[in-house]
């Protein structure tokens, strides 16, 4: 595919809600539909349900291959049959989240019925918005509570929010490498990012679709910039280190100034290309904000451990030894909110030089915590083996 051609609209899996939504901001959604996948059978009971929430750059094909890119699902080596989400005994839910692209309503939809698509014009969405719009859908599926809510990174965030917002309908919640609130410092990465796209000339006032064009080269360097914080120096070091792309056969041989000189330069120009292949630019600009508005506690007077009051929700935050995106302290402190707000948690720390992309890779640690933490809660939820 042509990676400056505008991103395909693809036939998803969806559920559309004709009365729309109100959204935090004020404005209203005339309608709502929420693309996703489900993985596994739901029991006779509708009690084994599991919602995966996605990362910012994720989408609801979590263990299939993507109809884009034809790459395995994002999370496949968690979920499936007996992985640590086994879809022999759970059913998996996931949804693209709103201001997605991938079939969820957001700045690519069409907003009315001659064909124009919101562009620029799309509201401004909150973590919360994302998941009152997951919230009607699993009421769409019928079930009124959740096993499980299981997410990373702002996956986390919509787990955190799920547990707050609506905690009789959640018996476990795993927010994985997440804060309850995002940083300064990650807000800045992520309008560096923003000014990227803003500075590209195909960018066009963000209606770049008029013109059969996309920004291609702002949201290319948007990915790159962002990719490096999921990375570690270790993890960066031991995969690249200073090693040429296509070193000088002799000394005297010129090397170019602007070519691909290092394998670590070569590996981030390919991740941009790539994410722009399957992402469009408006809905990484309203994530990326719905991410930055992010601060649970300011929702609940400043107090964390507020929102969390009287649930009966269990918890397990795991948080990753070389994550600087998402720090240990980050988690430990929402530990400390839900120990002081009463709530059965545990927190892990696991051991691992990969960086805040650690739990979406080979993990074995804490597949095994995740895989133990979810068959203990389901022995107390009472779940069969294989339902």
């Amino acid at each position: 595919m042509d990676q400056t051609a505008p991103l395909a609209d693809l036939p998803h899996q969806h559920v559309l809600f004709a009365d729309g939504m109100a959204l935090e901001c004020g404005a209203s959604l005339p309608e709502l539909a929420v693309a996703y996948r489900t993985y596994g059978a739901l029991n006779a009971e509708r009690s084994n349900a599991v919602l995966v929430c996605h990362a910012l750059t994720g989408d609801q094909y979590v263990a299939e291959p993507h109809p884009i890119t034809g790459k395995d699902g994002w999370w496949d080596a968690v979920v499936g049959p007996g992985r640590p989400i086994d879809t022999g005994r759970y059913f998996v839910i996931c949804a693209n989240v709103l201001g997605g692209c991938m079939g969820s309503t957001g700045p690519r939809s069409l907003r009315d019925a001659a064909g124009t698509r919101w562009g620029t014009d799309f509201p401004p969405v909150t973590i919360r918005d994302m998941v009152r719009a997951q919230k009607r859908l699993i009421d769409h599926l019928g079930i009124s509570r959740l096993f499980a809510v299981i997410g990373g990174s702002m996956g986390g965030m919509q787990a955190l929010q799920w547990a707050a917002d609506y905690p009789d309908a959640v018996f476990a919640a795993l927010p994985i490498a997440t804060a309850a609130y995002h940083s300064a410092q990650n807000i800045a990465f992520h309008e560096v990012g923003r000014q990227a796209i803003f500075a590209d000339p195909d960018w066009q006032g963000g209606r770049y679709w008029q013109t059969e064009r996309i920004p291609a080269r702002g949201l290319a360097v948007a990915r790159m910039c962002a990719h490096i914080t999921y990375l570690s120096e270790e993890a960066l070091a031991r995969k690249f280190g200073r090693r040429l792309q296509d070193a000088p056969k002799s000394a005297g041989e010129a090397i170019s100034l602007f070519g691909d000189m290092f394998e670590v330069e070569s590996y981030l120009h390919h991740q941009g290309s790539t994410f722009v292949r399957r992402f469009d630019a408006n809905s990484y600009l309203t994530i990326t904000r719905a991410m930055d508005y992010f601060d649970l506690a300011a929702d609940h007077g400043g107090d964390l451990a507020t929102a969390f009051r009287g649930t009966t929700t269990r918890f397990l935050l795991v948080s990753f030894t070389s994550d600087w995106l998402f720090p240990t302290a980050e988690s430990r402190a929402i530990a400390r909110a839900l120990n002081r707000a009463g709530a059965n948690v545990s927190f892990v720390e696991i051991p691992s030089d990969k960086g805040h992309d650690a739990f979406l890779l080979d993990e074995p640690d804490f597949h095994r915590t995740l895989a133990g933490f979810l068959s203990g809660c389901a022995a107390r939820a009472g779940l069969a083996a294989h339902d």
